[in-house]
């Protein structure tokens, strides 16, 4: 199995498990000039925004670790241009989630971070 062979194995058990939570997919694997998104939902009343991290073992690096500051920016750089595409406007209430998966668990961080310029 390839490297995205693997990451959509385990974004796909990631949907499976937010549904079982109440997230509504919206969307999987995003895509514009400026990145990608794993996964849109709606919970809560919120257009949530979520990045997926899948490590092997318990003892590696924590999954949510994987989402650096770097990484954050791309993240919020694609969302906002989500909303611009989708015409939804800059008062939605928005949230950016994080989905680790290490080993056999599972675990979200709601609102993992804040938007970043």
């Amino acid at each position: 199995m390839n490297t995205r062979e693997t990451g959509q194995r385990y974004e796909d058990m990631a949907v499976e498990y937010l549904e079982k939570q109440g997230y509504r997919i919206l969307r999987q694997n995003y895509r514009c000039r400026y990145g990608e998104i794993d996964i849109i939902a709606n919970n809560d009343g919120y257009l949530v925004f979520i990045e997926v991290k899948y490590r092997k073992t318990i003892d590696s690096t924590s999954a949510f670790e994987a989402v650096d500051v770097r990484k954050q920016k791309r993240i919020c750089g694609v969302a906002r241009w989500y909303l611009l595409e989708k015409h939804i406007g800059e008062n939605a209430k928005c949230r950016f989630d994080v989905v680790g998966i290490q080993g056999d668990s599972i675990r979200v961080i709601k609102n993992a971070f804040d938007y970043v310029a």
